[in-house]
């Protein structure tokens, strides 16, 4: 009797709620769900309102969460925040010239390359095609090869021209206000003021929080914390680990463009099985197109990528990411196509924080209302329904 007093006290910063007694209980948990909800779509619409301006502000605070840990291991070892942020900036600083330096010029030359030959490669791999389907398909390859000549027909672009004329259309529109000296020059001042106030900030955020819901503001939080963490850090570096492996297998094996097949396979390997797809295609198509009719490099590509599942999917991602993130691969598809197209560049940088906020609270919001009178029917079973779902909104 004392407990359930003093759960009742307490409200829902308890935990996700107590025991709700009555409407007016139920009503005060919905009115929570909608209102961080409606916080949450606000902050949406005012990212899409100002996503031009807001870039540099955007990759710097990504990089200030995801460097935070490097920050209080600094600290941690005696340094200054000051300095420690400051740390932090000079090795964001240097590994971005490294990259320019080491890394830029071979893709750029690779990408190049590949839009030149491109057109020639798509007619070897056309007739390697033909060739593999004329031995297999027998009488039914003339209808086979009519469905050919209307798919290569529909691909007859001039590669060369279009190419250029998307990237300066990307260019035009992603940087018309905030350009890439901007970028350069106020993100490493965002991440250093966000890491050196990352404290008293999230101090001044909790004074704020309303007192009967801090303590379930706060595990909302610590949720959404989990999931992006286990996002933008732990698939951050899987995406590295699996970009570079690709990079140098695909390189030694000796596929053209193996480089630029390898870093794109490893950067899109955060949305499941997509980026993996995209790359097997591209890499044994391309390998296929080069190598016919030697079939032997085709099934080494194969193996590297079957490599590169097994080395994901068994080590990489139960050891580095978990199970925290919480993410459905559809949701997270979803989420980058819409933000995507609703805010551009910056939408696709934002979404998958939001998408993984919105998922932590339509979780509560289910709980709240499996456990409610709206769903049982009645006040009594709402309570027992609450009391065997409370819970389980985290799982």
């Amino acid at each position: 009797m004392r407990r359930r007093r003093s759960m009742a006290s307490g409200g829902i910063g308890t935990g996700y709620g107590p025991h709700p007694r009555g409407a007016h209980h139920e009503n005060r948990a919905a009115g929570s769900v909608l209102f961080w909800l409606a916080a949450l779509t606000v902050t949406a619409v005012l990212i899409a309102m100002l996503r031009e301006v807001l870039l540099p502000f955007i990759v710097g605070m990504i990089l200030a969460y995801a460097l935070n840990p490097v920050a209080e291991a600094l600290v941690r070892a005696g340094l200054p925040r000051t300095a420690a942020s400051a740390a932090v900036v000079a090795l964001i600083v240097l590994t971005f010239v490294l990259v320019a330096w080491f890394l830029v010029p071979p893709l750029v030359a690779q990408i190049q390359g590949l839009v030149e030959t491109l057109p020639a490669g798509l007619e070897r791999l056309r007739g390697a095609v033909e060739a593999i389907a004329k031995e297999r398909l027998g009488d039914s390859f003339a209808q086979f090869k009519a469905g050919i000549d209307k798919s290569v027909a529909g691909l007859q672009i001039d590669w060369s021209a279009i190419v250029p004329a998307v990237l300066a259309s990307l260019w035009a529109r992603g940087l018309a206000v905030v350009n890439f000296v901007s970028l350069l020059l106020i993100t490493p001042l965002v991440v250093f003021y966000l890491l050196v106030d990352w404290h008293p900030m999230l101090a001044r955020i909790d004074e704020w929080l309303p007192r009967r819901r801090a303590g379930t503001v706060r595990r909302l939080a610590g949720e959404i914390d989990a999931a992006i963490s286990a996002f933008i850090r732990g698939q951050g570096l899987v995406c590295l680990i699996l970009a570079t492996f690709y990079a140098i297998a695909l390189s030694w094996v000796g596929l053209r463009y193996g480089l630029l097949i390898g870093v794109a396979t490893g950067v899109l390997a955060f949305v499941p099985f997509a980026g993996w797809a995209l790359g097997f295609m591209a890499a044994t198509a391309m390998m296929l197109a080069q190598s016919w009719p030697d079939l032997v490099p085709v099934y080494t590509v194969a193996g590297i990528f079957v490599t590169g599942m097994v080395l994901d999917s068994a080590l990489l991602a139960p050891r580095i990411v978990g199970q925290r993130v919480g993410l459905h691969p559809l949701w997270l598809i979803l989420a980058l196509f819409v933000f995507g197209y609703l805010m551009g560049f910056v939408g696709m940088l934002v979404a998958v924080p939001l998408a993984a906020a919105f998922a932590v609270l339509v979780r509560y919001g289910l709980v709240v209302y499996l456990g409610s009178d709206v769903y049982h029917g009645t006040q009594a079973a709402g309570e027992a329904g609450l009391d065997a779902g409370v819970g389980g909104a985290s799982k």
